[in-house]
């Protein structure tokens, strides 16, 4: 068995939006919403996402300017195929559309034990550690990932 068969990845994005989400502006994206959801959904390699049904709140830094999208993958071969697929990618092309331009890291990756579903609180603390200290096996991004705990 794999110490990756142990532990899932859990990734957290979070991204500042323009407008409410009920303006004009963000109509586009959250028509895209659901669809782009249930493309994550059915994804292979696809294990949970925060959702409204979770019961978890969605508030992170206080500040409800910003979406918080926090899910678990088996693995980062999963979570970026569905990442780069067209319908997700599509999304991607046309955020600058809708959410701002900021200069932090907004998106952490951290492998949690199969099973775990970590909450807003936990996702937020992997995020300040990687702008605290940069990438290491607690908080890491695509670009510099680490590879799941020795089992």
């Amino acid at each position: 068995m794999t110490s990756e068969s142990h532990y899932e990845l859990a990734q957290l994005n979070i991204a500042l939006l323009l407008a409410p989400l009920d303006s004009d502006l963000l109509a586009d994206f959250v028509a895209a919403l659901d669809p782009v959801n249930a493309a994550a959904d059915k994804a292979d390699g696809f294990v949970w996402r925060l959702s409204e049904d979770s019961g978890s709140d969605a508030l992170i830094y206080g500040d409800d300017r910003l979406l918080v999208n926090l899910s678990v993958w088996r693995d980062p071969a999963a979570l970026e195929a569905y990442v780069y697929s067209p319908l997700h990618r599509e999304v991607l092309r046309r955020r600058r559309e809708w959410f701002a331009r900021v200069s932090e890291v907004m998106t952490v990756l951290w492998w949690v034990p199969a099973g775990h579903r970590p909450t807003v609180a936990e996702a937020e603390q992997r995020l300040d550690l990687l702008r605290a200290k940069g990438p290491g096996p607690d908080a890491f991004t695509f670009r510099e990932s680490f590879p799941a705990p020795a089992a």
